[in-house]
């Protein structure tokens, strides 16, 4: 049997056709062969969920579903939702959304500053095993909106354009961009060379404090350098092609449950292609801000519960496209967790306690609502420790999370 390299191609006439995970391909991986790809998709809405069409009334494996959670029906067995739950010490209502994958406490102090975000967390550790390390994405008409934050907090800019996502994702640049592409990050490469050798320098006049900090810096800076060569090499081999046009971009705000819709189909491509394993998309429902402070008029909640069950909708597609789509015999959802929830309990009040959160796929024991105290809440941060530990990542401990969550199993 011959042995294909995982990015093989059909050549001829002028088209390049990307061969689908094969057998064959198994060798060219030497010993992670047989380590199958985990991969996070991590979903906020940023103004919040209605709780009492999410949460189911009872716990345990056999609860009712709830309105919501009823569009999902056909994939009840393959997720797990939590009630009960919340980050500690994450407060201010609004700007809690920054939070939603640090767990950072207080975003609503003078002088907050933010912790790494999960996705980020990850990319450090396994990033260099697709394309991109990360897809950082974003539902919104605004610049500054992400779920995605670096190391020391600052946060990582977002793709808001299905069509540029598509693009950057499948799209091969002709020989002179991809010259410069490749001209750029060994730029970028000398710029660190540089700093390094000069911290080197000034490291021997530090205090011993002082000189941890540098090798912790330093550390970070070499993990910069080999993501970097990473990149380059990156940018020698071709992009996956797919049977898919580019998606056209809707401008218009309030159609954001279609332009979910559009990301989610390119995200799915993404993920089949294998070209990142770590994406975040930040919904911004802003446009309809007005009408979560519904003050319980039925009116309003009734327009609120429209838009709502339309999202449920477009996130049920999503798991029944990564259901169907396989890879090496198994559904890609299996091998994918799709984190979907809000930074907030009840946006009508602005609270960020019990916050509505549910965990699909990714190789978890699923079907269950896990309950946990109303008034004293489970750190939703222990999921993140879970969920590292899912791809690969040995870690028993993230931001405020101090071990595994609590009834959450692997398969």
């Amino acid at each position: 049997m011959p042995t294909l390299s995982r990015r093989a191609f059909l050549r001829g006439t002028g088209v390049a056709l990307a061969l689908p995970f094969l057998d064959a391909m198994r060798p060219a991986f030497g010993a992670a062969a047989s380590e199958a790809p985990r991969r996070l998709v991590a979903v906020q809405t940023n103004m919040g969920i209605l709780p009492q069409f999410f949460f189911p009334e009872a716990g345990g494996k056999d609860y009712a579903l709830s309105p919501y959670l009823e569009r999902l029906k056909a994939h009840r067995d393959q997720f797990t939702v939590f009630s009960g739950c919340s980050h500690p010490g994450v407060t201010g209502g609004h700007v809690a959304e920054r939070c939603f994958l640090t767990g950072t406490p207080h975003p609503e102090r003078g002088g907050f500053r933010n912790g790494v975000s999960l996705d980020q967390f990850m990319a450090e550790r396994i990033g260099n095993r697709t394309r991109y390390p990360s897809l950082v994405l974003a539902n919104s008409n605004e610049s500054g909106s992400t779920l995605s934050y670096t190391r020391s907090g600052a946060p990582l800019a977002a793709e808001r354009s299905p069509k540029k996502l598509f693009q950057k994702l499948f799209v091969q640049g002709n020989p002179e961009e991809v010259a410069a592409n490749v001209e750029a990050l060994r730029q970028g490469q000398s710029m660190l060379d540089f700093v390094g050798e000069q911290s080197k320098r000034l490291n021997r006049s530090l205090s011993r404090a002082d000189q941890q900090r540098m090798d912790q810096y330093l550390t970070s800076v070499r993990e910069l350098e080999q993501r970097l060569k990473s990149s380059e090499a990156w940018e020698h081999k071709p992009k996956p092609v797919v049977d898919a046009k580019p998606p056209e971009d809707i401008d218009d705000a309030k159609a954001f449950v279609q332009r979910t819709k559009l990301f989610f189909d390119v995200i799915r491509l993404a993920l089949e292609t294998d070209s990142s394993r770590l994406i975040t998309l930040f919904i911004d429902t802003t446009v309809i801000h007005n009408i979560t402070h519904h003050g319980n008029r039925p009116e309003v909640l009734g327009e609120l519960r429209g838009h709502e069950e339309r999202q449920f909708d477009a996130l049920n597609d999503f798991l029944t496209a990564l259901t169907q789509t396989k890879e090496e015999g198994q559904p890609l959802l299996d091998r994918t967790m799709v984190l979907y929830g809000t930074c907030m309990g009840s946006a009508n009040s602005h609270s960020n306690t019990n916050v509505p959160m549910m965990l699909a796929g990714g190789g978890f024991r699923h079907g269950q609502h896990l309950m946990f105290d109303q008034q004293n809440n489970y750190p939703l941060t222990n999921l993140f420790v879970s969920m590292l530990q899912r791809v690969g990542i040995e870690a028993d401990t993230f931001s405020t999370g101090k071990g595994t969550f609590r009834g959450l199993e692997m398969a």
